[in-house]
Order: structure tokens, then sequence, then C-alpha cells
């Protein structure tokens, strides 16, 4: 069902341009704001708020009185409504900033609103749940929309906006951030695309010889460092479902922010398993490339891509942007991001790893086991990231023999365009409260998640794959593993089009093939752009390690700094692996190794503290984390076991000062609420401790949530083992059980 768009006869542009300057006058500083606090409203007296008193007339508020975005976060100054010819269109801007225009034109912001994919899910929570729900969504994806007052029963506001989705000027409107929670949680201006000889903003478009006279001034208004920080990316490229949304509770969306700021690349975190360069969001995915056309933004020749190139390969196939499909593709396709290792064989109870490094033998009607280790190597964020439910990253496996016979295929797309079931994805099964699959993403449906096997930033997953050589085989065999990824899975394209649609692409991101005689195979040398042995070592520890092998994980670090005896990490990982397994007093000696080859090793002094707190040492406890606070003072898991540290030893300020700080880099950390409901009713402000008490009870995972995954997973069991930590992919039957002795 499609919004009906009613044309409201145009304002005189002399007109509107006073309006909008006496709107400006009366606008003072604004506060700055919790994502649900309500702006302090403009003059009642401005002539501007004709249009706002209008559009409140009848305009539903259901969230709370004057939440104009609610259960959307985003706030506007004033926090009123403003008309949508407020703000100065893309082809004003695009006047001088032709570039930025024509890549625009075909990014995804600009058409974050008329797709088919988001119109099918926006306008199912509309006629489900009702209009005013939609401004959650389009508090991101169709801001001028939502303080238009376009968003409620029986809207009267001409809707040809939609077809712009977010415009130069929404963006560049935005004066502020109230926080990292996402689902919008910015504060925009009025639009202006100049400011005044004392810095006054002039709202609304003006002649370009204005501009042109004073360009410093039409930088200062639609400038600011914000644009440039992760943070800025955070206002909706984090999002969650609040019990306003669901009726049920507080759920997790997706936190791309946040997978950020615990990457290497944030370098906020010192627990990762590798360290790099600095990178911000944009600097991935708005690097400056030379300028190839005409814009006034450009700097020393160079631009700032306004493509932000990333995963959507189905937005510019739907609308045949042909330069903006190519080099998501090509961004996608560039090998920078992955690592694909067939890393082992396993032949009976022998290991044959790193590939590569040991002679081996095969036999025709040999079972072989592959372990396949996948890398997530220079991503900031996870493989795969945000709506993970729609989204399809997996591997294929794939082994022939000489003719090119196929002897294994998992991962395969099957002839309807749906891919094989057994396949081992990326992504995740969102459930609601009957056990089914949320297939159509309905997410205020969602209650459970029955399984999410992404990658996060810098770690790696093992995959297992077992086949049995046929015994005429015609060797050498040809094995290779890559990771595929499609924007939609088949059955989200087919509930938006139907089953008669054009395939959608399938790109490969990372791939490795090794060829396997049968018979004798000697080692042969690394291959181009092949890890390091010790890190492929390092990289399959990791994996074994999140499948809770930790026995097999030590013995893979083990090989790591036998390779490596001058790397700190090797150590800690071993530490860490023995942590995990609960073993503390096995884990001292390793971090000591560490931190005598790196004395002030934030990483292991982190782990070293976990092991003074078991042993009863907090003195020892309070001086490493310390340290590795004064060294990353916006690390999450520091300030969360610091804040514990006080707390156990009463000294509740400096408990209130940790947790508050933590609640700072992350509003939504689960820990932080429960301490701080804690901590204030210690100290006796109840009404402070009843509001964090609820905060965590509505954000803390429902324990009825695995019964509804388990539901699911039971009646699907052809994918029940993607749930399990670690499991085998194989096209082998199941052995007969075993046959039971006579009593």
């Amino acid at each position: 069902m499609q919004r009906q768009i009613h044309r409201a006869a145009p304002l005189n542009p002399k007109l509107l341009r006073v309006i909008l300057v006496l709107l400006f006058t009366a606008l003072c500083c604004p506060a700055r704001l919790h994502p649900q606090t309500v702006p302090p409203q403009s003059d009642p007296s401005s002539p501007h708020s004709e249009y706002s008193n209008r559009i409140r007339q009848n305009y539903s508020f259901p969230f709370g009185k004057d939440m104009l975005s609610a259960p959307g976060n985003a706030s506007i100054e004033g926090n009123d409504f403003v008309e949508p010819g407020a703000f100065p269109t893309a082809t004003y801007c695009a006047h001088c900033h032709q570039e930025a225009y024509r890549q625009w034109r075909q990014a995804l912001h600009s058409n974050s609103f008329r797709t088919p994919f988001y119109r099918t899910s926006v306008n199912l929570l509309m006629n489900t749940k009702g209009i005013e729900f939609a401004r959650h969504c389009d508090s991101c994806h169709n801001p001028i929309g939502v303080f238009a007052g376009a968003l409620t029963k029986n809207s009267q506001v001409n809707h040809s906006f939609d077809e712009d989705g977010l415009t130069c000027m929404t963006c560049h409107s935005i004066q502020q951030l109230k926080s990292t929670s996402g689902n919008g949680s910015y504060v925009m201006g009025i639009p202006s695309v100049m400011v005044n000889a004392e810095g006054k903003r002039i709202p609304g478009e003006v002649p370009y010889y204005q501009i042109m006279n004073h360009p410093e001034r039409h930088s200062a208004a639609v400038m600011k460092d914000i644009y440039r920080k992760p943070e800025f990316c955070a206002a909706c490229h984090k999002a969650s479902l609040p019990h306003s949304m669901n009726d049920y509770k507080f759920i997790r969306a997706f936190t791309v922010y946040d997978e950020w700021q615990t990457s290497k690349f944030s370098q906020r975190n010192p627990l990762n398993f590798y360290q790099a360069d600095y990178a911000t969001c944009q600097n991935c995915h708005m690097p400056r490339n030379p300028l190839n056309g005409s814009d006034y933004g450009a700097k020393h020749g160079t631009f700032a891509s306004h493509r932000w190139l990333a995963g959507n390969t189905a937005v510019p196939f739907y609308y045949g942007f042909d330069t903006q499909l190519q080099k998501t593709i090509d961004f996608l396709r560039s090998g920078n991001y992955l690592d694909v290792d067939l890393f082992a064989l396993k032949l009976g109870d022998a290991l044959i790893a790193p590939l590569g490094t040991k002679p081996f033998r095969l036999e025709p009607k040999e079972t072989l086991e592959v372990r396949v280790v996948i890398q997530n190597k220079n991503i900031g964020h996870s493989l795969v990231p945000e709506v993970r439910d729609l989204y399809e990253a997996w591997v294929e496996f794939l082994v022939q023999d000489a003719s090119g016979k196929e002897i294994y295929h998992s991962g395969f797309i099957k002839p309807d365009g749906m891919l094989d079931q057994r396949a081992h994805s990326f992504t995740n099964r969102p459930v609601d409260i009957y056990g089914d699959f949320v297939d159509n993403h309905e997410v205020w449906t969602i209650h459970s998640v029955a399984y999410d096997n992404t990658i996060q930033s810098g770690r790696s997953a093992l995959v297992r794959y077992q086949f049995q050589i046929p015994g005429n085989v015609k060797g050498p065999l040809t094995v290779t593993a890559r990771v595929n990824y499609r924007h939609f899975r088949q059955s989200y394209l087919n509930n938006v089009f139907g089953p008669d649609h054009p395939a959608y692409p399938v790109v490969q991101m990372a791939s490795r093939t090794q060829t396997f005689a049968i018979g004798e195979n000697a080692p042969t040398p690394p291959k181009p752009g092949e890890n390091p042995e010790w890190m492929r070592w390092n990289n399959y520890g990791i994996g074994l390690m999140d499948e809770q092998q930790y026995a097999e994980a030590i013995q893979a670090f083990q090989q790591v700094v036998r390779l490596r005896p001058d790397y700190a990490d090797g150590y800690t990982n071993i530490a860490l692996t023995n942590l995990q397994w609960e073993k503390y007093s096995a884990a001292r000696p390793d971090l000591e190794k560490a931190l005598a080859l790196s004395p002030h090793n934030a990483r292991a002094l982190y782990y070293l503290a976990i092991i003074e707190k078991r042993s009863g040492h907090p003195a020892a406890e309070l001086a490493d984390l310390q340290q590795v606070i004064t060294q990353y003072p916006q690390a999450r898991d520091p300030r969360r076991e610091l804040g514990v540290y006080y707390m156990q030893q009463h000294e509740y300020k400096e408990a209130l000062t940790q947790f508050k700080t933590l609640q700072a880099i992350d509003p939504d950390d689960v820990a932080a609420h429960y301490n701080l409901s804690l901590l204030y009713r210690r100290m006796g402000l109840k009404d402070k401790a009843a509001e964090q008490a609820a905060l965590y009870a509505s954000k803390v995972v429902d324990p009825r949530a695995p019964t509804y995954s388990l539901d699911y997973l039971r009646s699907h069991p052809e994918i029940g083992p993607e749930s399990d930590l670690w499991h085998l992919h194989t096209d082998m039957a199941d052995p007969a059980p075993p046959v039971p002795k006579p009593q």
C-alpha cells in the first residue's frame, strides 16, 4: 500500500523566506538532550508556528506529548514542525556541487525511503500497527517526512520529498548529537545554507551569488566537526526496538557503531586480537578520490565520496544505476576485507596443518575433513552488519575431480534462487513469540534470535567440511572455498516482488583454491597474499576458542609462540583461552610472559586484573585496571570491571563515576543500568535507582527468549546445526546408532 500524496498549495517564496527568517530569530541555543527529552518549543508568536499549529491540530502523539518523532529519537531545534519546503533541495545544492549530487543520486542515502525493499517493510508496519510507528524508521530513512508532520492519519502534507530520501540538507542541518543510542539520535537545526555576518543561521535557500561572495559563511552553515566523527554515523547506523514499538521490551536491532568502537580500528579497545591504524566510518565509506567532474567542495583535486560504498548491490541493480553497482561490486571484491584459508585436513586422527607445510597422502574411498578459516581481516564491523536477517553472506565449498565432476558441494544456489539450506552462512535468524522465523522484516514481532553466525571485526570463524573420496576418483582433486554475498536473500526478494524477478547479484568477496593429488602430496610454498604461518595458526586458534574447543585452541596458540616467541599477544591468547576454560591459575604464567615482552601491554594487564580479582588481590587488580583505563579511557570492559571493583570496596562515588562513564560510552550497557540502580539505592537516591532498574529490566535478555529459539530450531532440523558452536558440514549419512548391549 502506497502513501497517498496530497499536493498543498505552494507558499509564496517571499512570504516563506520572511516566515523562516522570523522563525530563526526566535530560536535560542538548544540544551544538550537526552534521547527522550523534548526540546523547548519555538516562540508561538512566530509566523512559522502557523504551519506547526495547523499540523498539531490533527497530529497524533501516542508516545508522549510533543514527542514529534517517537518511537524514534530524532529532534529538531524548537520542537516544531517545519514545512517540507524549508529544506533546500538536492537540485539546489547541485548548482555548485555537481559531483556530490551525481554520486548522491545513485547512493543509498538518496534512495533511503523510496525503494520497494524499504517500502515493503514500512508499509507492513503502518498497516499492522499504524502510521505513527513508522516515525521510528523514518527518523533515519525520511526525516523531512517526520519533521513536516507527514506521519499521521489523514495527513495533507505533500509527499514529493519521498523521492529524495536523505537529501544534502538533512545531514548537513544536524547541529548536535544526543547520544550514541541510534534510531536518529540527533538534533536537527532549521535548514540553512548560510550564516550572516554575526554568525546567525539564515533559514532556507539564498541566491547563489551570496554564497559565492561569502563561501566561508556557507561552510559555517553546512559543515560541522561532528560530521567527520563516527558518532555522527552512529545516530542512524545503530538501532534498537523500544517497548513502545513492540509491546515487549528493548531489543537490539543492529549495533554497527558499537562494533566499530570495539574494533581494532577505533583504537579504543585493548582487547582485540590484532591492532591497526585509526580509521573511521568516513575513512572507509567516504574516502577522498580524484575529482572527475566539477564540485566546489573539492580540495586539492580530491573529493570525499558521496557514494557511501558498502554492501548494497540490490538498490543500484533495481534502479539500473550501473556505475554505483559496479563500484559496489569492486568494493566488495577488493580482497582487502576477508581472508579464506584452507587451513587443515583431518585424516582419521591425524591433523595436517597448516596445509602446504607438511606432506600427506590421500587414497580413494578415504573420508576427509577440511577445516576452513574465514578471517574478518579489515572490516571495521561484523560480517554481516545491520539487518542480518535480510542479507546473505555464506561459504561455498566445492570439491571437483580432474574432469570437473562435483564430489561435494555446499553453499550452492538452487534453481529457484534459494540458498542451500545447509550452507554455513554469516547471518542470523530472528524468531517471534510463536517460534516462527520473522521472514518479512517485521521487526516489531522479534522476541529472540535462534542463532547469529556473524564474524566480528578482527575475529575468525572455523568451518568444517567432510566428504568421502570416490573409489573411482580421477585425481587430482580441486578444493575451493569462497565467501559469497547477496544483499537480500531470495525469500525476501520473493516477498517484495513475487517469485518472478531477475536474479540479484551474488558477489564473491574472497576465495582460496588448493589442488590435492591422489597419492603423495609434498609441501608447497606459500601463495602470494597468504597470511604468514604464525597468523594462520593464530586465526585457527581464535576460531577454536570461539567454538569452546579450548584444548585445541591452546595447542594452536602454542604454535604461534613457537614461530614468534617475541609475540606478546600469543602468550596472552593462551592465557585468555585458559581464562575462558576457567583455569585461572594456569593463565597467570603466560600473562607474565606477555608482560615481560611488553611491560605496559593493556590487553595482558586487563586479563591479569581478572586473575588478581579471582585470587583475592584487590590492590593488584586496581593497579592493573587503572593502567588499562589510562591507556584506553573509552574501553568498555575495563570501565565495567573497575566499577565493580569500587562497589565491592564500598567506594560508591568512584563506582558511580565508572558506570556513568560507561553509560556515556554505551547508553544501553546492561551492566551499567544494573549497577547504577544498586548504587543509587545505596546512596538513598530512590527515583534514580528506580529509573535505572526499569532500564535494566527492559534491556536485559528475556529468560524466555531461548524457548522461542528452540521451538524454531526443532521445527527446522536442516539448519539446526548452525546454532551449535561447532558443527560439521557433510554429505555423508549419519553413522548408525550403536546397538544396545543385552542387559
